[in-house]
């Protein structure tokens, strides 16, 4: 069965993916951004292997969405798949099902903060660009470019922002909403809180130091670090530098307040503005 990582774009899946590889593996081995990879992201086209359709084409991919979901559930085996995908359907083919899903964690951000981060990954010119990104109702986003590498990952709808929260939080079955701000001002309990949901998942039980070094082992510094260092496969390359745009950028110094022009941001608190009150952001 499939625990489904999922948010929209830059709002902190992969700190929540380092968090939990840490948590499980973190006692055994020294973590690093290379073990990112053991939590797959979903549509990949290693998943569709055997399958013959055009990979290009996302109404045949979306056809076989559920084919592939059995297929991975087939040994019984709970296993993580990151995904940005909405919570949705082309033509009747729903994304997932109760099935093939054991759960989801969403992990959700105040869209102010994640424009400026979507801007800088995407390499978007401006922050009209990057706000008619999140306002795109039709946005689909390709996370990896094809290559001749034996994966890379599928097209995914994304929609908008508002439309992504609406999608997933109708999802009742194990779900768990996080919030990025959270995990940045009250890290303690809002990684417990991911910690809590999978011992009920897994029928464990971890240690308060096992969750603490989890902590620590995951801070979005030590992330930095790591990819300043030997870098990371998930950052994008800027279009005008061809050096590779930094995939932990801001975090916790990214603050609407001191970067937004005001027009933008009550641009997206006018337009999002009945999920960001039910979120508290407004």
């Amino acid at each position: 069965m499939i625990i489904w990582l999922t948010s929209y774009p830059k709002s902190g899946n992969t700190w929540v993916r380092f968090f939990i590889l840490s948590l499980l593996l973190g006692n055994k081995r020294e973590i690093n951004l290379d073990h990112l990879k053991n939590i797959e992201q979903f549509p990949s086209k290693s998943q569709f292997v055997g399958l013959e359709l055009d990979l290009k084409n996302l109404r045949e991919v979306a056809k076989n969405w559920i084919t592939v979901q059995k297929k991975i559930n087939s040994n019984k085996k709970v296993r993580f798949y990151k995904t940005h995908n909405t919570l949705c359907q082309i033509d009747k083919n729903s994304f997932t099902d109760h099935k093939n899903t054991l759960g989801a964690i969403y992990i959700v951000r105040d869209p102010r903060n994640v424009i400026t981060s979507v801007k800088n990954h995407f390499n978007h010119n401006s922050y009209e660009e990057a706000k008619n990104f999140i306002f795109d109702e039709k946005r689909v986003v390709l996370l990896s470019k094809p290559t001749n590498r034996k994966d890379y990952s599928l097209p995914q709808i994304i929609g908008s922002w508002q439309t992504h929260y609406k999608t997933w939080k109708i999802m009742n079955k194990n779900f768990l909403l996080i919030k990025y701000e959270n995990l940045i001002n009250t890290p303690n309990s809002e990684f417990k809180k991911i910690a809590n949901y999978l011992e009920r998942l897994f029928k464990t039980k971890f240690t308060n130091e096992q969750i603490r070094r989890a902590i620590n082992l995951s801070s979005f510094d030590r992330l930095q670090k790591m990819e300043e260092k030997n870098g990371f496969i998930e950052s994008v390359e800027n279009k005008q530098t061809g050096e590779k745009n930094k995939f932990f950028f801001l975090g916790p110094k990214n603050d609407w307040k001191k970067i937004l022009d005001k027009e933008i941001a009550d641009e997206i608190s006018s337009r999002f503005e009945p999920e960001m009150k039910e979120l508290r952001y407004l």
